[in-house]
């Protein structure tokens, strides 16, 4: 990775800037909010590498804000919305085979006495979920994740006052 300029063009920003959250309104002092483009550059860059964070480079926040901001947009379903725009724009353009897509993630751990080179039987069918194909995703799905919880709710802590 010998890139030294940014990692997304200005294109690319355009199209991802409006999907991201807007930092959140301070009304007593404290750090400002870090730009969502340095940090995005930063995640894509540990991305992009194979680092671990604590080897993310200085000119980019620190590793703790981008790794914080990757989970909070998980949880907000930022990433699910930067690549439905992507992929839609792909698909506007005619640039995507659908006929010769498929998504399919499925993980089995070996059972005890199995052979370590054994290969799946033919036999079987497929295993786990699966989408034909990444278009019914794109505009089929109705997940919706929840965000978390904070642990200092304020109902825990009326509890404890009581």
């Amino acid at each position: 990775m010998a890139r030294s300029g940014p990692l997304l063009t200005e294109a690319q920003w355009n199209k991802i800037a409006p999907l991201l959250p807007k930092p959140p309104r301070q009304r007593k002092g404290g750090r400002r909010w870090i730009e969502n483009r340095r940090v995005l550059e930063g995640i894509l860059w540990i991305l992009r590498s194979g680092a671990r964070w604590q080897d993310l480079p200085d000119r980019y926040p620190h590793p703790s804000t981008c790794w914080r901001r990757l989970r909070d947009w998980e949880e907000r379903g930022v990433w699910l919305n930067v690549w439905r725009a992507f992929l839609s724009e792909l698909n506007e353009r005619q640039q995507l085979k659908w006929s010769e897509s498929f998504l399919d993630g499925s993980f089995a751990p070996a059972k005890k006495g199995a052979r370590k080179s054994e290969k799946p039987s033919g036999a079987r069918g497929r295993s786990g979920w699966w989408w034909s194909t990444a278009a019914e995703f794109l505009w089929g799905t109705t997940f919706v994740r929840r965000p978390r919880r904070r642990s200092g709710s304020r109902r825990r802590r009326s509890r404890r006052s009581a």
